[in-house]
This record gives C-alpha cells, structure tokens and sequence, in this order.
C-alpha cells in the first residue's frame, strides 16, 4: 500500500542523475555533520579546564 502511495508521488523523469546527485549531496551532508560531531567531542574533552560555572540559582546570603 505505502509503496504505491509513494510511487504515485515520484516525478516520472528519466533522468538517473537526479537521485544520484540528491544522494551524493546527502552523502556530503551526513558526513560533514558527522565531522563536526567528533571535532564537537574532541574540542570539549582537550580543551582547557575552567572554572566551574556558579549555580545561577543559588541565594545570596
């Protein structure tokens, strides 16, 4: 049923480079935020330490 669905819904173009070059781009895009992930951990894990941050909650006395 869903595979009908989705057929009726795909452009009846003969063009092969179109899914490919849609797949290459989210290829590039997964692979770029899959880049900035691992930069993301490995920034946070060497850098270095600072002062803990002051609990903005806590009450003056």
């Amino acid at each position: 049923m869903t595979v009908a669905i989705m057929a009726e819904n795909l452009p009846a173009t003969g063009d092969a480079a179109r899914p490919r070059l849609r797949s290459v781009i989210t290829t590039i895009v997964l692979i770029l935020i899959s880049v900035m992930i691992v930069r993301d951990i490995f920034v946070r894990r060497w850098s270095s330490p600072s002062a803990p941050a002051t609990d903005t909650t806590q009450h003056s006395r």
